[in-house]
């Protein structure tokens, strides 16, 4: 059974647009069939909208101005938002606006003209092959958490998968015999991952030696379970990632977002098919997957500056 998220912020019950910020989201979640994730993420960037507008006494939406949206866009820099968060944040705004018109509570898209952040271009950071096994190795395989986390660890790198897709999997969804993942990502989108052999053994082990004796008072059908026989959360996982980052002394800021991109990018180095490791990746346009290939070309020019005679 997967987890329910906690239930996203909304804007505190003053405000005009508590209302029209809830109905927003159902039609999200049940019209447009949007993960419960990204339903999180919309409801907290439009708190923060409205907590904009209620601050400047905007209390109605019809009031709302280009030079408003602005003026927000300008807030998000000052309160040291990234490019990024902000960009997301304004497409939030974006999809809020135009279910307003569509509700006519606007008669005018004043979102529409403005322009996105400018993104920066920023490589993904990934572990070296050598990295990798240092953190697989990690773990202390002598006691049974160890062999858990060795198989959690182990699942993240052969399968490339985000952290809410491993903590969703559940016993049924991986398949050892025919050696492939079944994962759900964004939007509930399912798709194949190949699991290869090492993860494979490291998950057979830990489902007969290890998930017994955890599931004993408990009927949660997920693969990965805590001490207490539920089904991990991501952010206990994401924890995990941390703690053998650091007991590997691997001196890089890693998450498990990070042994995603490590697994697109040693498929490319490899000589992977950018189609192909979009696939794997679940990832709904090529160009999203196509930022690899800018680690691939970076990694080349590392490698002419030091080994070339005049490549310096």
């Amino acid at each position: 059974m997967r987890q329910k998220p906690a239930t996203p912020p909304l804007p505190p019950d003053k405000s005009p647009y508590q209302d029209l910020v809830a109905a927003f989201l159902d039609y999200m979640a049940v019209e447009c069939g949007l993960a419960k994730n990204t339903i999180f993420a919309y409801a907290r960037d439009l708190k923060r909208f409205c907590a904009f507008l209620d601050g400047h006494e905007i209390r109605s939406p019809r009031r709302i101005t280009t030079r408003h949206l602005m003026n927000y866009l300008m807030s998000l820099r000052d309160a040291g938002l990234s490019a990024n968060s902000s960009a997301r944040s304004l497409v939030s705004v974006r999809m809020f606006f135009k279910f307003m018109m569509a509700e006519g509570e606007i008669t005018e898209n004043v979102s529409a003209v403005i322009e996105s952040p400018k993104l920066w271009k920023r490589l993904p950071g990934f572990l070296t092959e050598g990295e990798i096994d240092r953190l697989l190795n990690a773990p202390d395989i002598d006691t049974p958490i160890g062999i858990r986390d060795r198989a959690i660890l182990e699942t993240f790198y052969a399968c490339g998968a985000r952290v809410s897709e491993v903590a969703a999997l559940t016993v049924d969804s991986v398949q050892l015999d025919a050696r492939y993942v079944k994962c759900y990502g964004k939007g509930s989108k399912e798709r194949i991952v190949p699991l290869g052999r090492p993860a494979a053994d490291w998950i057979r082990f830990y489902l007969e030696s290890v998930r017994p004796e955890l599931a004993r008072a408990s009927e949660d059908n997920r693969l990965f379970l805590n001490k207490r026989g539920r089904g991990m959360h991501r952010n206990t996982l994401w924890a995990l990632v941390k703690h053998y980052v650091e007991e590997a002394r691997i001196r890089k800021n890693v998450s498990p977002h990070t042994l995603r991109h490590s697994f697109a990018t040693h498929l490319l180095e490899n000589g992977a098919d950018l189609r192909v490791v979009q696939e794997m990746l679940g990832h709904a346009s090529i160009v999203t997957t196509q930022i690899y290939t800018h680690v691939e070309r970076e990694r080349l020019k590392a490698v002419h500056r030091e080994f070339h005679p005049r490549g310096k």
